[in-house]
C-alpha cells in the first residue's frame, strides 16, 4: 500500500508542470511590486524542527502550495520553510527587495543564492535588538541580488511561538521607499490623533476635576501603546534594545487597555447608582482580568497570545452601556456606539484568526479604524454629557429666574398686604399703648405701696431674726440645746468649715510657716496657700478638729456638750445618739480635756466658751 501511494505521487509529480514554471515570480521593468500570501507560495512544514538547509534543498518535492490555508491551521510548534522562485530579467532599471510584513515573527533565517551556486544566510526576528536589523524599519527586508540572471530560489526558515502572518512583498526599492513613507505618514496621523485626544481630555480634567477624564486619558494612552505594539512601532521607538520585553509588551498593553476601559466605563455610566449589579459585575471583571494578567506575567507568558478573551469584558461593557441607555441615561448613547464599534473591531480580528472572513487590508486594519472611531464617539459622549449637564443647568437657572420673578411678584403683593395690616396694627397698638400707659401708672402707684409694705416686713423680719438668735444664744449659753436643735444651727460640714474659717482667720490671715499675710485659694475648698512660701494650710490644721475621722458636725456637738459640762449624756448615750463608736467619743473628749488642762488652757477655754456665742452673733 505504501509503495502504491509513492507510485501515485511520483506519477502526479511527473505529469504535473514544474513548480518553477507555475509559481515563479518574474522580475522585469514592467512590474514594480508582487504581493504573495501564505497560500500563494510553496511551503514545506518541518514538524521535527530538525531539518537542515541541505536536507531542504534535497526535498524540493515536499514544497507545495496550500490554497485553502487558514490562520487557525498554523502550527506554532513547527518550522515552516518558504521558497520563493524568482526569474530575473537580463536588464533591470531598479534594485529589488523582499519584505516580510509580520514584524512579530520570532525568527526568520533567509538563504540567498550566490553566483557560485552557494548560499549566504541572514537571521532576523523580534528576538534580537531592533538596531541589528538590515533596515531600520518595522518589517523585515532583504535586497535581491539581481546580478544573478534567470531563475533563482530564495528560501526562508520561519519559526514563531504564535501565529505568523507570512505575507511577502517583492518590490523595487523605490516602491518600498514610497510605501514606507506613506505608511509612516498614516501612522503619524493615527498616533497624532490619539495624542491630541489624550491631551484634550487631560486639559478638561484640569478644568473640571472629574476622575473619569484621567481614566479616559490612561485608556487612550493604552490604546496608543497597544496599537504601536501591533504595528511594531513600539519596538522601533520605545524599547528597541529590549527584545525580551517586546515579547510580552503587547499583552501588558492590552491588559492596560481593558483595565482602564473597565474603570472608565464604570465611572462614566455611574453604575454604582444606576445598576449596582452591573457595578459589581464590572468589579469582578477587573479583579479576574488583573489576576489573569499577573499569572501570565509571572508564570506563563503564552497566555498573552489568547487575545480573543478580551471579547468578554468588551461585551460586558457594551451590555452595561445598552442597559443604562435603555433606562433613560442620554449621555450613554454615544458610548454605546463607541463600544459597539470597538466590539466589532475585536470581533473582526477574532473572525480573521478563525478564518471566518478573509484577511484583506481593510480587515487587517479594522482594529485601528475601530480605535479611531471609538475615540471620536467617546469624545462625543463626554462632550454630550457636558452639553446635557449644561442644558440641565440652564433649565434649572431659567426655572430659578422664573421662580425668583414669581417670588418678587408675590413679595410685592405680600408687602402691600403687610403694609395695610401694619397700619391697622399700628393703630391698634397706639390704642393699646395708651391703655398700657394708664395701667403702668396704676402699677407704679401699686409698686410704691408694695415697696412700703416690703420695707415694713423687712424690718419686722430683722427684728424677729434678732429675737430668734437671742433666744438661741440664750438657750445655748443656758445649755438647753438638744441634738436636733444643735443640728439646725450646724446642719452639715460646709457650715461647720465656713464657721471655723471665720473663727480661725477672719480677715487676719498669717502663714504659720513664714508669717506672710497674703494668700491664694488652696488646692481644695476651705484651704489657703501662702503667696510667699506656697504652704497650703487647711481650715482644721492646728485646731482640735485636725485629722478627725468622723463628721465635723458631730465633733462640734461633742465639743458643745463637753464645754457646757453637761452630765445628762453618758458616753454610751452620745455614741448611740451620734452613731459613733464609744472609744471614738471618749478619745475626742479626752482631746478636748487635754486642751483645757494645757498651759494655754485658760485662753483655750475662753476661746471655746466664745465659740458658739460668736457663731450665733455672726448669724
Amino acid at each position: 500500500m505504501i509503495y502504491l501511494s509513492s507510485l501515485v505521487i511520483t506519477l502526479i509529480t511527473f505529469f504535473a508542470p514544474p513548480q518553477s514554471e507555475r509559481e515563479r515570480v518574474f522580475i522585469d521593468n514592467s512590474n514594480v511590486e508582487f504581493l504573495l500570501a501564505f497560500n500563494d507560495i510553496p511551503v514545506m512544514v518541518d514538524s521535527t524542527n530538525n531539518m537542515t538547509f541541505e536536507q531542504v534543498l534535497f526535498s524540493q518535492k515536499q514544497f507545495s502550495v496550500t490554497p485553502g490555508f487558514k490562520p487557525k491551521d498554523y502550527c506554532t510548534s513547527c518550522t515552516y520553510w518558504v521558497k520563493i522562485p524568482l526569474l530575473v530579467a537580463n536588464e533591470l532599471n531598479h534594485e529589488w527587495m523582499v519584505e516580510f510584513y509580520d514584524q512579530t515573527i520570532d525568527e526568520i533565517t533567509a538563504y540567498f543564492p550566490n553566483e557560485d551556486n552557494t548560499y549566504y544566510t541572514d537571521k532576523v526576528g523580534d528576538f534580537q535588538p531592533f538596531n541589528e536589523k538590515p533596515f531600520l524599519h518595522k518589517n523585515f527586508q532583504w535586497i535581491v541580488d539581481t546580478n544573478i540572471k534567470g531563475q533563482q530560489n530564495l528560501y526562508f526558515r520561519v519559526r514563531s511561538h504564535s501565529y505568523a502572518d507570512v505575507r511577502i512583498s517583492i518590490r523595487t526599492v523605490n516602491e518600498f521607499v514610497g510605501y514606507a513613507l506613506n505608511e509612516y505618514f498614516l501612522y503619524g496621523i493615527f498616533y497624532g490623533m490619539i495624542f491630541i485626544v489624550g491631551v484634550y481630555n487631560l486639559l478638561i480634567y484640569f478644568a473640571i476635576r472629574e476622575i473619569k477624564y484621567i481614566y479616559y486619558c490612561l485608556y487612550i494612552i493604552s490604546v496608543g501603546v497597544y496599537a504601536m505594539c501591533v504595528d511594531g512601532i513600539a519596538y522601533q521607538y520605545l524599547w528597541p534594545s529590549w527584545p525580551q520585553w517586546n515579547q510580552i509588551a503587547y499583552g501588558a498593553a492590552l491588559f492596560s487597555l481593558i483595565f482602564w476601559s473597565l474603570l472608565f466605563s464604570r465611572r462614566f455610566l455611574n453604575l454604582s447608582v444606576r445598576s449596582p449589579r452591573l457595578y459589581w459585575a464590572i468589579n469582578w471583571a477587573i479583579i479576574l482580568r488583573t489576576a489573569l494578567f499577573i499569572y501570565a506575567l509571572i508564570f506563563n507568558h503564552r497566555l498573552f497570545e489568547y487575545r480573543n478573551i478580551e471579547i468578554i469584558p468588551l461585551s460586558l461593557i457594551f451590555y452595561c452601556s445598552i442597559r443604562v441607555w435603555s433606562k433613560g441615561y442620554k449621555p450613554a448613547r454615544f458610548f454605546v456606539v463607541a463600544y459597539g464599534i470597538l466590539f466589532l473591531g475585536f470581533l473582526t480580528k477574532a473572525l480573521i484568526f478563525l478564518s471566518v472572513i478573509p484577511l484583506v487590508t481593510i480587515s487587517y486594519y479594522s482594529l485601528h479604524i475601530s480605535f479611531l472611531l471609538e475615540m471620536v464617539f467617546l469624545t462625543f459622549a463626554l462632550s454630550d454629557r457636558v452639553r446635557i449637564l449644561k442644558d440641565n443647568r440652564d433649565r434649572a437657572q431659567n426655572r430659578i429666574i422664573r421662580q425668583q420673578q414669581e417670588n418678587a411678584e408675590l413679595k410685592d403683593k405680600v408687602n402691600k398686604e403687610l403694609e395695610e395690616k401694619i397700619k391697622e396694627r399700628t393703630q391698634q397698638l397706639e390704642e393699646k399703648n395708651l391703655l398700657l400707659a394708664d395701667t403702668n401708672q396704676k402699677l407704679e402707684e401699686q409698686t410704691k405701696e408694695i415697696n412700703a409694705l416690703n420695707s415694713k416686713l423687712d424690718l419686722d423680719n430683722w427684728k424677729l431674726k434678732n429675737n430668734i438668735q437671742e433666744i438661741l444664744q440664750d438657750r445655748l449659753i443656758n445649755k438647753n440645746l438638744t441634738l436636733e436643735q444643735f443640728q439646725k444651727i450646724f446642719p452639715d460640714e460646709p457650715t461647720c468649715y465656713r464657721f471655723l474659717e471665720k473663727l480661725k482667720w477672719g480677715t487676719n490671715y498669717h502663714c504659720i510657716k513664714c508669717g506672710n499675710d497674703k494668700y491664694h485659694e488652696g488646692k481644695t475648698k476651705f484651704m489657703r496657700r501662702c503667696t510667699k512660701c506656697g504652704y497650703n494650710e487647711s481650715v482644721t490644721s492646728n485646731t482640735i478638729f485636725h485629722r478627725i475621722k468622723f463628721p465635723i458636725e458631730k465633733a462640734f456637738f461633742i465639743l458643745y456638750i463637753t464645754n457646757n459640762k453637761r452630765k445628762e449624756y453618758t458616753l454610751d448615750q452620745l455614741s448611740e445618739m451620734l452613731d459613733l463608736r464609744r472609744n471614738t467619743v471618749w478619745n475626742f473628749k479626752k482631746k478636748i480635756e487635754k486642751v483645757y488642762d494645757s498651759e494655754n488652757g485658760k485662753s483655750s477655754t475662753a476661746l471655746i466658751h466664745n465659740f458658739f456665742n460668736t457663731h450665733l452673733g455672726d448669724n
